[in-house]
């Protein structure tokens, strides 16, 4: 079984994968790093990301459609500031289309 950092980076190769003005779930990076149903684990890699990484954390989302952050956070405000510039436009209620924006089909 593979150790902890090796699931970060392999995690952190699919993140990477994702393309300006597209997103993806927690499930959907999960599985194209083959973990289906590690979505979790997903977020936890994120979270032990380098404070000043390159890797496209921001194209993350939940399989809502939502931001995870909390609502009024600058987590969330930041993530959604970076979409938003990518071309990504969120509908009044937070979500995105998921269909219109997904990277991995």
């Amino acid at each position: 079984m593979q150790n902890e950092p090796d699931i970060d980076h392999r995690i952190w190769q699919v993140v990477a994968l994702i393309p300006e003005g597209r997103v993806a779930t927690y499930g959907d990076i999960a599985q194209q790093a083959g973990m289906p149903g590690a979505a979790r684990r997903v977020g936890l890699a994120l979270k032990r990301l380098p404070k000043e990484t390159t890797i496209p954390w921001h194209r993350i989302i939940n399989a809502q459609g939502r931001i995870s952050f909390p609502r009024g956070s600058a987590s969330k405000y930041t993530q959604q500031e970076r979409l938003e510039a990518e071309g990504v436009r969120f509908k009044t209620n937070g979500t995105l289309e998921i269909k219109r924006y997904r990277a991995f089909q």
